[in-house]
Formats: C-alpha cells, structure tokens, sequence
C-alpha cells in the first residue's frame, strides 16, 4: 500500500456535486489506418500490454475509517481494463464546438472511487477522419509533469508501436484491508501528530527571514517575531486583494470548454524581441484575452486581475512518481494597463517578484501542511474557504488560474496514427470558475480554456480574443529595438 500526501488527499477534499477533482487531456489524431473499431481492440492491447508502466491505472483507494488520517493505494485486486475504455462518436464531420461539447458533458460527471480514477474515450467522427481520446484521470494521483510522463508510456516515437519488455516482476493485486486494520493506521497517525507539529513549526519560524527578505521586509523584523516580539505593522506589505469579476462566484456543475493551437515559433519570436520569458507571453495573452472579454461585457475592474500559478517542485528522484508535486504563486496580470507590450514587461516584472517570493519556502513546507491537518478537519475547511470566497465572505486570493506544462518538441504516435494536438482540460471550483491552461508539443502551444456553463458561457470568446493578442503582440515584434529590456530565462 501507498499513502496518498496531503497535497494529494486536498483534490479529493474539494470534491463537491459542483466541483471535480480530476483533470483531462484531448488528445487527436490523425485518421487511422484501421476502422475505428480495430483502432479500439489496439489502443486496448497496448494499454494492457503496458499496464506496469502506469501505476495510477491500477491502483485505488482506501480511506482510514473516520477520516483519521490520509487515504491509502492499493493495487485494484477487481481491476477491470474494459470498465475504464469507452467508445464514442461524434456525428460525421463532427466540428470544433461538436467535439468540445462532447468533453463538457464527459467531464461534468464524477468518476466513481470504488475503482482505479481514470477513464478514457476514444471519439470518432471528426472532421477529415481524425480521432480523438480523452483521458480523464483524478488530480489526486497525477500533476502536469506525472501526467505528461504517463501520457509518454502510452505513445510512440514512431508510427509502429514500440517493444515493451514485460516487467521482471509483473505486478499483483493487493488483498483489500480490513476497516480494522485501516482504523489501526489512522490511530497510529495521530500518536505522531504532536511531535509532526514542533516540527512543522520549527521549520516554519526558520524560515521567516527568507520570506521577509522575499518581500522586502528586513529580517530583524522578523527575528524579533523569532524571540516574541511581534509588530503586526510588518504585516502591511501584503499586497493587495484582487477585484471580483464575473466568474468569481460559486460555480455550477455544468462546463464549457475551449480549444486552440497555436505556433509556439510565434510566441519565441515575441520573447526574443521583448527580452522576457515564452511563460511571461502566454501570461500576457491570457491577461489581453480576458481584459478584452470584460470591456465587451462592460465589467473591467479598475484594478488588476490577479492568477494563480501552478509551479512544479518535482526533482528528477522523483520522475515516473505518480501523485503531485506542486506548489503554487499568484502575480498580477496587469489587466489595468492598456497597452500590451507596456503590459507584458509590467507582468515580466511581477512575474519575476513571484519567483523570488515562491523560492524563499522550501518545496515541501506547505506540503508538510497540508499533511499534518487530518482528512475530515481537511475535508470541511477546504469546501467552507472555497465557498466562504465565492459568496464574498471573505477576499479572494486570484481571479484565475493560468499554468503552463511543457511537453516534447516532436512527433508522437500512438496505435499508427500522429498524434496531431493534446489540449488540457483542467478544473474549476467555486469562487475561480475560470482555467486557462497551455500545454507545448511539437512546435505549438495547445491552448485549453475551462469554465462554469454558468459564469462563462460564451468561453470561445475568450479564445477568440487570446488569438487576436498573440497577433498583435507579434505584429509588434519587427517595431522593438533590436536589444532586449533585459537578460531571461528560455523557460
């Protein structure tokens, strides 16, 4: 058995008949050799075939009786391939919206617990022939960067399908514990609470200095905070809310869904050119499509929108390790500003100050957190924050979410057919009823916009408005000056 973290086990605890802790990825293809049928019976054999290289495909989850403590993977002992694989079809010629339709349907429903959380659709019924699979897989057994090495087992560098060696040690079901035995564990859990939580203040009140430095708070500040004289004065550097727009409200449990590529060749020619980074850009598109979205509908704030993004804290130890590994930091978007190159160095810079901010805490300090609260504390607290920020209780921490996952720069296969795009398909809870994530693969950027049917029902507009920025962006780029506003990362 493995125990899920408290990272881990936070996806679960959001879950509520609104909010769905699993994420999604489409997938098309080229049109297939054999009919849809064969292409079927293949991708199940080749998933079969390949079933030890996907950890998360096998297992479930056993939860410790009370909530007492994190829940526990266990190899499926009823594991059932053919309960997970669904075939579906669009009508032919099945177009864009038809397709993303479809997706909204499908990820507006729960995946069932009792079983290993993971499904996938092969739809046919595209336009010119394609294909596409769409995987739905929970956020409580994969991040970005897991499920990009998951999706990697599963494709090919060639149209022919590799050779996978079976496995040394072909993988067992595990017997399924006993209430007693799980109540046992959680019990054991508690007895090491106390000692968990010095420890988890200990490296909190040590790490104070560097935040402070972070922040531009001097660190005798917060050595006096270390030896009990505390000024809440310091604390007046936080910045500022972010404002409420239309999509901050509680969501409903219906979706809308948007997708696009886009050359990733147009995007590095306008990092180039203003000196910044290829993330700075997308966040920038991102904040010109929204600003856009709002002046349509009459709704931009005179403050900035400010985004949540994710950032992977996974180390090469921790490569092919399903679960997540990641930590998170919000930067404004700048939405005040009009002008968009005067906007995209102005996000540069905040985006730098986010970096520096993120890198003052260890990786692990607010997993350790998250670890420490007991499931069912966990569990209430989580959905009562969400909801107490969506009914304006209490202020928001970000507009959106926007995340950027680097995937390979050339083809991949899968069963014969190229893979042509893969889009994310994320989540949204209450009061952030709006994801926009990107995901790179071979020479595009492969755009996927989730939001509330309710708060964002017209989301193809926000598409819309994305392209046009990326643009008008370049179209800025031959009119820069030849020398960059400063050195940058690639990334």
């Amino acid at each position: 058995m493995q125990q899920l973290s408290g990272l881990d086990t936070t996806f679960l605890n959001i879950e509520t008949s609104t909010t769905y802790g699993h994420v999604s990825g489409l997938a098309v293809f080229d049109p297939p050799e054999q009919p849809g049928a064969e292409t079927f019976a293949q991708l199940r054999d080749l998933i079969a075939e390949r079933i030890h290289l996907l950890p998360p495909y096998r297992r479930r989850l056993v939860e410790v009786p009370f909530g007492l403590d994190q829940p526990y993977w266990i190899e499926d002992p009823d594991f059932d391939l053919d309960f997970h694989l669904r075939h579906i079809g669009l009508p032919p010629d099945g177009t864009p919206h038809q397709l993303a339709e479809q997706v909204e349907r499908i990820v507006a429903r729960p995946l069932d617990r009792t079983r290993p959380l993971w499904e996938l659709y092969v739809i046919e019924g595209l336009e010119g022939g394609r294909i596409a699979q769409l995987t739905k897989i929970h956020h409580c057994a994969i991040d970005g960067v897991s499920g990009a090495e998951m999706l990697a087992n599963l494709l090919d560098l060639e149209a022919t399908p590799r050779v996978v060696e079976p496995p040394a040690k072909p993988w067992r079901p595990d017997a399924e514990p006993s209430e007693l035995e799980m109540l046992g564990r959680g019990l054991a859990s508690i007895a090491f609470k106390p000692a968990k939580g010095i420890r988890l203040m200990r490296d909190s009140l040590r790490n104070l200095p560097a935040v402070a430095k972070s922040v531009g708070v001097e660190l005798p500040e917060f050595d006096r905070i270390r030896h009990g004289d505390f000024d809440s004065s310091m604390l007046s550097v936080a910045p500022t809310m972010p404002p409420r727009v239309s999509f901050n409200a509680r969501i409903g449990p219906h979706r809308r869904f948007a997708f696009e590529s886009i050359r990733l060749q147009a995007f590095k020619e306008i990092k180039t050119a203003f000196g910044v980074t290829l993330n700075d850009v997308v966040m920038t598109v991102c904040a010109e499509a929204l600003r856009r979205y709002l002046v349509e509908r009459d709704e931009l704030p005179d403050a900035s929108l400010v985004a949540m993004v994710p950032v992977s804290v996974r180390t090469e130890d921790q490569a092919g390790e399903g679960g997540n590994q990641v930590a998170s930091m919000t930067a404004s978007l700048h939405t005040d500003i009009e002008d968009i190159a005067e906007r995209l160095g102005a996000v540069h810079d905040s985006m730098q100050i986010a970096k520096q901010s993120h890198k003052a805490l260890p990786a692990t300090l607010l997993q350790d957190f998250a670890q420490f609260s007991p499931p069912a504390v966990a569990a209430r607290a989580a959905r009562t924050i969400a909801r107490a920020s969506a009914r304006a209780w209490v202020d928001l921490p970000y507009n959106v979410v926007i995340s950027n996952v680097p995937g390979p720069q050339i083809p991949l296969y899968a069963v014969g057919s190229k893979l042509l795009a893969n889009y994310p398909v994320s989540t949204i809870h209450d009061g952030v009823g709006l994801n926009m994530t990107v995901q790179s693969y071979n020479g595009s950027l492969d755009f996927g916009l989730v939001g509330c049917r309710d708060l964002v029902p017209d989301i193809w507009d926000i598409m819309d408005h994305l392209k046009d920025a990326v643009d008008e962006l370049h179209s800025l780029v031959d009119e820069t000056d030849s020398n960059p506003r400063n050195e940058s990362d690639p990334a």
